[in-house]
């Protein structure tokens, strides 16, 4: 899942999909659909700043390496 934008709009998609799932508003409410969309299918969420490059990411589950401890 990630939250990043195109063409001066914020979207967000689900990986392998190949167009966005939701579109529009600013990046605080885009990253709230794309949490949201994340958590339900268990999934990291990537955000990504206006320059493209990453910025943040949350994992809900599925993680390859968990923490140890």
């Amino acid at each position: 899942m990630s939250t990043y934008n195109e063409d001066g709009t914020w979207k967000s998609k689900v990986e392998g999909n190949q167009r966005a799932s939701s579109a529009g508003g600013t990046k605080a409410e885009q990253q709230a659909q794309g949490r949201q969309m994340a958590q339900d299918r268990g999934v990291e969420h990537t955000i990504r700043k206006l320059n493209g490059q990453i910025g943040e990411k949350n994992s809900y589950g599925n993680d390859d390496s968990p923490p140890k401890g």
